[in-house]
């Protein structure tokens, strides 16, 4: 059909024919050129577009519409087309730039169209100015690159703010962890109690702001592998138990043998606020932590017997800051477990599915993949939350630069049971320890010391010495890529603040006893 078209272009002689006035009325310039590379005809868009009138197009070479700088390469070019000539739709092939009259030059699109004639062969070029989608190409990219200097500022700022914020969000769950081991008065632990559950409050809101962004900017990388659930399935039970019975709750778990692959912390923060926001909705009755395998996928669900969700909310529980609005709802929170839920699902490909019914509960699952074989689940430590440990036993190394915190650390450890000696950096470490005669049988180090110096620095300086594996525990508040170091040394596990005082001291014992530090 095209080629018809051009024949009758090419074949009339009345400027005025339906043929012409097709070529008049393209909303592209057309320039048709005969076998030597002449230009044959023209229509009104490509003298707009170059700028020539008719007249001083026709007879001329076609390189005449291109900077010089590509004439002579152009006529290759032309001369290969003509021994191989083919339908090039527009678009496809380099980048072309035409050359106006006056000399400026702009970026175009080129389709050509051989038609061959009683006249001789032809080739037809339909050329589109690309000026304006060039731009704007050029300024998505500009934007997408300001966009990832954004995130990078983004995620470095966040970095130093959830190390400078966590900070003494952590020197107070310590120093609460020391009071519990050393008060025995009744009244004072329930004050202490009530202390915990605002300090817990405080926790969940900034680490819930703090995942937020980091999720919004990209700064959240998942690490895959394979564990089995019910290791993560204990550990939350343990967790959640004794705030379920503080709010008149009875809780109650089932694991199940299956090993996953996913991330264990993301994964772990996911099922978390499934739990909570459980507690927080259901003023009597039962939450239920249960896993189970399902056609070769483990199913993590969480049943409450709460308030429920109505059926046009559940669209928007997922949004920020969005909080049910039924009667009995709980006024804590700020709306943000659900929002970070549905981002961490989205990174991991987990599947979400929510059952609700107003006045009966609700249901909230994920299901990830099962993969390899059932593994046999870890062993719980009974913990004890008053007086020294009996196996709490040893010199604990503590190197953090904080001294509010370091105080606080030695407080705790202290009514654990542990002797402790403190250092604040790699160099103060190189001074403590010509003067401490045994091997230290934990280390505790901040990441980032006072002289610039890291915890792994210090660590390896230790171990080194005593010639010994200690177990050691990193620990920062800091999110950044860099701490994530901490893990290439042997032995040793990076933790991050605020630490659960419990789940601390438990893992402490473990790694005095066995020389280990534990696996999770």
């Amino acid at each position: 059909m095209v080629f018809d078209l051009m024949k009758k272009i090419l074949l009339s002689d009345d400027p005025g024919s339906f043929s012409a006035q097709l070529l008049e009325s393209a909303p592209d310039a057309m320039v048709i050129i005969d076998e030597q590379g002449r230009i044959a005809v023209v229509n009104g868009q490509a003298e707009t577009m170059f700028g020539y009138e008719r007249d001083e197009m026709l007879g001329q070479v076609v390189e005449v519409l291109l900077p010089e700088r590509y004439r002579r390469i152009h006529i290759g070019h032309r001369t290969n087309f003509g021994i191989a000539p083919r339908l090039r739709p527009m678009g496809i092939g380099r980048d072309l730039v035409g050359r106006r009259k006056d000399g400026s030059e702009f970026p175009v699109e080129i389709s050509l169209s051989p038609v061959q004639t009683s006249a001789g062969g032809f080739v037809s070029s339909v050329i589109r100015d690309v000026t304006e989608r060039k731009q704007m190409e050029d300024e998505i990219i500009a934007a997408r690159r300001e966009a990832e200097r954004a995130n990078k500022a983004n995620s470095a700022f966040l970095a130093a703010a959830s190390h400078d914020l966590r900070q003494p969000v952590q020197a107070l769950s310590l120093l609460n962890g020391a009071l519990r081991r050393t008060v025995q008065d009744e009244k004072a632990l329930q004050m202490i109690d009530s202390q915990q559950h605002s300090l817990t409050a405080m926790t969940n809101l900034l680490n819930s702001l703090l995942d937020i962004s980091r999720l919004d900017a990209g700064a959240v990388h998942p690490e895959l592998e394979d564990f089995p659930i019910n290791r993560l399935i204990d550990r939350l039970s343990d967790e959640f138990a004794r705030q379920a019975q503080h709010s008149g709750l009875e809780f109650s778990s089932c694991g199940c043998e299956t090993v996953v692959n996913s991330d264990p912390n993301l994964l772990a923060e996911v099922i978390q606020n499934f739990v909570s926001n459980a507690i927080r909705y259901t003023d009597k009755g039962s939450v239920r932590l249960e896993c189970k395998e399902e056609d070769g996928l483990c199913v993590v669900k969480v049943v409450d017997t709460g308030i429920g969700i109505d059926e046009d909310q559940l669209d928007e529980i997922f949004r920020e800051f969005h909080q049910c609005k039924a009667p009995g709802a709980s006024k804590e929170g700020f709306g943000l477990g659900l929002a970070i839920v549905k981002r961490l699902s989205d990174l991991l490909a987990l599947r979400l599915h929510v059952d609700s019914e107003i006045g009966k509960g609700s249901t909230f699952s994920v299901a990830l993949p099962a993969v390899g074989e059932p593994a046999l689940a870890d062993e719980s430590e009974e913990q004890t939350e008053h007086g020294p440990h009996p196996e709490a036993t040893g010199l604990v190394i503590l190197i953090e630069d904080d001294i509010n915190v370091a105080n606080a650390w030695g407080l705790l450890l202290e009514a654990e049971g542990y002797r402790v000696a403190m250092a604040a950096s790699a160099t103060e470490v190189k001074a403590l320890i010509q003067h401490v005669d045994e091997t230290p049988a934990l280390l505790i180090s901040d990441f980032h010391l006072l002289d610039g110096s890291t915890g792994v620095e210090a660590v390896s300086l230790i171990r080194e010495t005593y010639d010994a594996q200690v177990p050691a525990f990193i620990v920062s508040g800091d999110t950044s890529k860099v701490v994530k170091e901490a893990r290439l040394l042997e032995n040793c596990t990076l933790m991050c603040k605020p630490i659960d005082t419990n789940r601390l001291l438990s893992a402490a014992r473990q790694a005095v006893r066995t020389g280990e530090v534990p696996l999770d």
